[in-house]
Order: structure tokens, then C-alpha cells, then sequence
């Protein structure tokens, strides 16, 4: 976290910096099939966060569009050096809404996650945690988020 009270992160050259400038709407922590394979790991973890609350401070993604579960496809910035994935851009909110990879944060602890996604097809060995809410495929945000973050979502989507 940055001393006034913004978080920032990167890729692992440095050549791609940002700034994140308030607290996440939501945090996704996604055990779909397309996030193991995308991430090459058990699941992908993402910050959801309006697109004009991510500042650039240093260097330019690039942008590479992949195909994604829902058929809409995402769009997912990388360092154009050592191509470390910084967000993505879902098809269903366009350009509005970044889903920032928390493990690109300098402090990625400050993210933890608010739901598990898509746990029916979860690696068997990750535990999940009791005190969290986790489904086996997607949910219904109204059910889920705190009225705050509608409120954001609403806002940035034009709602």
C-alpha cells in the first residue's frame, strides 16, 4: 500500500506499474477449468474494480484478446516484456470493469478473496475456507455484494 492509502502493483520487470485507487468492488477467486489452464495454476484470484480506478504510472500493456468459458471472450492486459498478466477485461462489462490479478499487487494480502467461484470444478486438494461463500459455478450479484459495490457497478455500467 502507497502511504496515501492507494495500492499499487506491477509486473515482475518493472516495466508495467499501476495504481489502484480505492478498495476492490469485489474479489473473485475463480476455480473454473479456463483459470487453471489460463494461469497455469489451481485457480485465478481477481480484484474487481472500475476501470477509471486503475492508473497507469509507468509503461503500457499490451492487450491480448483470448476466448473465455462464457463465448464472449476476455481481453487481457500483459507486460509487453515479460508478459505477466496485470487484468483483464471480461466481454459482459467490456472496458469498464478490470479484473486486476491480486498477485500482481505489491501487496496482494490486502485482497483476500470474497467468494469461491466455480468450485465444482476445484482442484480436490484446495481446502476452502468455512467463513467465506463459495459456489459451485456463478451467483447472482445482488444476493452476494454489499450495497456499496452495486452501487459502484451500477454506476460504471451506466445503470
Amino acid at each position: 500500500m502507497a502511504d496515501d492509502g492507494t495500492f499499487e502493483g506491477g509486473c515482475d520487470c518493472r516495466e508495467v506499474r499501476y495504481r489502484l485507487a480505492s478498495r476492490p468492488m469485489f474479489v473473485h477467486c475463480c476455480h473454473c477449468r479456463w483459470c487453471q489452464r489460463e494461469t497455469g495454476a489451481s485457480f485465478a484470484l481477481n480484484a474487481l474494480f472500475e476501470s477509471d480506478r486503475v492508473e497507469l504510472l509507468h509503461g503500457e500493456p499490451e492487450i491480448v484478446h483470448t476466448p473465455s468459458n462464457s463465448g464472449k471472450g476476455q481481453k487481457i492486459a500483459r507486460c509487453p516484456k515479460c508478459r505477466i498478466a496485470l487484468w483483464s477485461n471480461y466481454g459482459g462489462a467490456g472496458d469498464a470493469i478490470r479484473f486486476i490479478r491480486v498477485g500482481t499487487l505489491d501487496n496482494p494480502d490486502a485482497f483476500p478473496p470474497d467468494i469461491h467461484i466455480f468450485t465444482s470444478t476445484k482442484q480436490p486438494w484446495v481446502v476452502l475456507p468455512p467463513d467465506v461463500p463459495a459456489v459451485a459455478e456463478y451467483y447472482k450479484s445482488s444476493d452476494i455484494w454489499p450495497k456499496e459495490s452495486l452501487e459502484r457497478r451500477a454506476k460504471v455500467l451506466g445503470r
